[in-house]
This record gives C-alpha cells, structure tokens and sequence, in this order.
C-alpha cells in the first residue's frame, strides 16, 4: 500500500497535447497545480525526463507517490497499459494501474489503464475514466455523462460501471477543418457568433450528410449567404449540432446527462442542450480529477 506518512498524492491527467497535475492530500483537497503544453506529442520519448522536469517545478517530497492518467498509458506514452473490459467497476482503477520504475524519473509513477468497449460497438477511452471515477466519488453513480473535448464521450454508467461509450471526433475534425483545406481561409481568427452557431446546430439537426453540410459552409459564404465572419460559429454549431443528433438517438432524452468539462466547453454544449431540449448537468473536471486522486491515494501499491 501506498505510504500514510505524506497523506499526500501527485496525480497528472497526461494528454496528446496538454498536462496538468494535482498535488492532493487525503481528502482530495488541491495543495498545488500545475497545467502546461508537455502532452504526449510534445515529450515522448523523453517521458521520464520531463516528468522529474514536472515534480521539480512543483517540489513535490520524494515520499509523494505519483498517478498519472490518458495518452500516457497508450502505445505511444511512457509504458503501454492494456484496457481494462467496461464490466471492471470504476471504483476498482486503484487495482489495476501499473507501475512504470525509471532511474531517470527519480521515483515509480503509476499509470492508469482505460477501457475497451467490444462488441457491436467497438471503443475505447484513456483519461475519461479518471475523471468518471471522480464523479462516482461525488455520488454520480448513474445516468449518462458527457465529457466535450478533441474526441467526446459520451458514457452511460449505472452503479458505478461503465456500459456505454459513444465517441464524437468533434473537437478533432474540428481543428482539422480551421487548419487545413478549404474551410481554412474561412474560419480564421477565434470571433464567437451565438446566432451563426445556433444555425450551425439547425443544420445537424436537419440531417443533411456531414461532409455536404460541410461544403455547404463554403458554399454560403461564396454565394454571399453568410459572411465569412459566421463560418467558424456557424461550422462549431455543425458538428456539436452531429454529435448531438446522435447522442440523444443513443440517450432517449430521459434524464439529464451530467457534463465534465472546462467552463468554456461545458457553455458551448449546454447551449447545444437547450437548443435539442436537454438540460444539461454540470462538474468541474478540476474537482472530479481531485475526488479520483483521493480514491487512489491509499490503494496504489507499494
């Protein structure tokens, strides 16, 4: 068992493209924080290098166990950790990490593993089962959440077990068509237009094919339909709006999903909500990530 001396635990959610890491004591509670551009792009295959880098800046004791979480634990992180079957209770993450022992790291940091859906519908997650945990900590045990980012889930727990997974590229395709092809030159600059949104989601739901409404996005601001300046708005309304169809075909609307998100994210999507007649529940991913810790703090082996 981890050590009761410190009561202390450092956890990082580890990215493709971002990190942030909680310093924690046994109830949970924040002591530090740290957020940086060090993902998993960034530093492999310097892993451990840049994790002593990261407990360094935030002097954390050596005593201090360490938990990391997400793209860390994939094929091309520090160690690959195999899925875990959705059967597995959340509650039992703290069971099954893996242990990564690196001279250069300076101590062990243990790696959580996510999970696999099979069957019909394949999918997988790595790092939304951290914060998943964290919400059953909470008391959320049941009901569908949603956690808005690069690839969205969409995730159905009763009891604390995972028995659903949906995943969105949203975010993904997203900073696709900003960066690259012909939407590009239409969607620079980062102006928010509510109405070009809303009509954006009016699209989804109509149903047209994604990649006809797509170039209809081109189409409209060519013909002299839309100003360029919507593009962007009216393109986020698109494919939050295609997620959304989808999610609440898989939901039935019943009860309100729980959404797990930065206050930008969890804004975006409770304004997507309203508009499909969903009201939306909200959780701070900071203090659900916190809420994990605390579950792991005392169960990480030795």
């Amino acid at each position: 068992m981890a050590s009761s001396a410190s009561h202390r635990l450092l956890g990082i959610d580890w990215g493709s493209s971002n990190r942030r890491a909680y310093l924690v004591d046994a109830a949970g509670a924040s002591l530090a924080t740290r957020a940086d551009d060090q993902g998993m792009l960034a530093v492999r295959p310097d892993f451990a290098g840049s994790f002593a880098a990261l407990v360094a800046d935030m002097g954390v004791d050596p005593d201090v166990p360490a938990v990391a979480s997400g793209m860390v634990g994939s094929a091309q992180g520090w160690r690959e950790v195999p899925y875990l079957d959705i059967g597995v209770p959340l509650e039992a993450l703290p069971d099954h990490v893996v242990r990564v022992d690196d001279p250069r790291a300076g101590r062990p940091c243990f790696i959580v593993p996510g999970y696999v859906q099979r069957g019909e519908h394949v999918d997988v997650m790595r790092g939304e089962e951290t914060q998943l945990l964290g919400a059953v900590a909470l008391g959320r045990r049941d009901g569908w959440f949603v956690l808005p980012g690069t690839h969205s889930k969409w995730v159905h727990l009763a009891d604390g077990v995972i028995r659903r997974i949906a995943t969105f590229m949203t975010g993904e395709l997203f900073a696709m068509v900003s960066a690259h092809g012909t939407l590009a030159p239409l969607m620079a600059g980062d102006h928010d237009d509510d109405g070009a949104f809303v009509a954006g989601l009016d699209a989804a739901r109509r149903g047209a094919p994604l990649s006809n409404a797509l170039f209809g996005v081109r189409a409209r601001v060519v013909s002299g339909a839309m100003p360029a300046a919507q593009a962007r708005s009216f393109v986020s309304g698109l494919l939050v709006g295609t997620e959304f169809v989808a999610a609440v075909g898989l939901t039935g609307g019943a009860v309100p999903p729980t959404c797990i998100g930065s206050p930008v994210l969890r804004a975006r999507y409770a304004r997507a909500a309203v508009h499909f007649g969903i009201t939306l529940a909200g959780l701070d991913p900071d203090r659900v990530y916190c809420a994990a810790l605390a579950r792991f703090l005392d169960r990480i082996p030795s």
